[in-house]
């Protein structure tokens, strides 16, 4: 059995080197993310062979500010102004889980990079209590444009796509600083769902999605 003292130096010993960890990548780009480790692990026990993402590194300034905004628009309004969790939104998708109505997601964007650079896919209690720390740690940790600029350069956007600059590529044969300010709404609209919607191809729900976005983008600033 282990003595309280044991955990507790465990415990410190985890603090310290997650703290570390996101520290560090606070300045060094992350060379890849758990998701990506978790996959390749699993294609290493079974017999096809693991193909890595399409993904090429932009930095912040050289990402369209319109694909900023509607990303914003669409995945996380508040994103400025809370600490890595949105209550306001907690609290209404909770609403419209009881008032039995399309179920919203509630996560940030803190929170997605949390689980999509340092976590493995599961969603046990585990997992989100994982996230909740992660998340915590890096709004401590790094501005809030480093968090947007992981988050652009790691997010799921189809299949073997990852980030923004492959998408703009893959989707509207530009980079991603020269996509306007349709093609970013088109963009941000499939995120909830990238393997399923395309921008290139969308229906009436995604073109939907794409309005309300950019009537969004309207009111923001960066």
């Amino acid at each position: 059995m282990w003595s309280l003292k044991q955990f507790s130096k465990l415990l410190i010993i985890i603090l310290f080197l997650t703290m570390a960890q996101i520290f560090l990548l606070r300045f060094i780009n992350p060379p890849c993310t758990a998701i990506m480790a978790w996959s390749w692990i699993q294609h290493k026990f079974t017999s096809k062979k693991y193909k890595r993402p399409n993904y090429h590194w932009q930095q912040l300034k050289e990402i369209s500010p319109w694909l900023i905004k509607a990303v914003l628009a669409g995945e996380d309004q508040r994103f400025s102004s809370h600490h890595g969790f949105d209550f306001i939104e907690m609290n209404q998708a909770i609403r419209d889980i009881i008032m039995d109505r399309r179920v919203r997601g509630a996560s940030t964007i803190t929170m997605q990079v949390a689980r999509t650079v340092f976590l493995w896919p599961d969603r046990n209690w585990m997992r989100k209590t994982a996230e909740a720390y992660y998340t915590v740690l890096i709004e401590i940790f790094w501005p809030k444009t480093r968090i947007l600029e992981i988050y652009l350069n790691f997010v799921d956007w189809g299949s073997g796509i990852m980030g923004a600059e492959a998408a703009s590529q893959k989707y509207f044969h530009t980079n991603s600083a020269r996509i306007n300010p349709s093609q970013a709404a088109l963009m941000a609209a499939i995120l909830p769902s990238p393997h399923k919607w395309s921008p290139t191809n969308p229906n009436e729900f995604v073109k939907e999605r794409q309005k309300r976005i950019m009537k969004d983008m309207e009111k923001m600033h960066l």
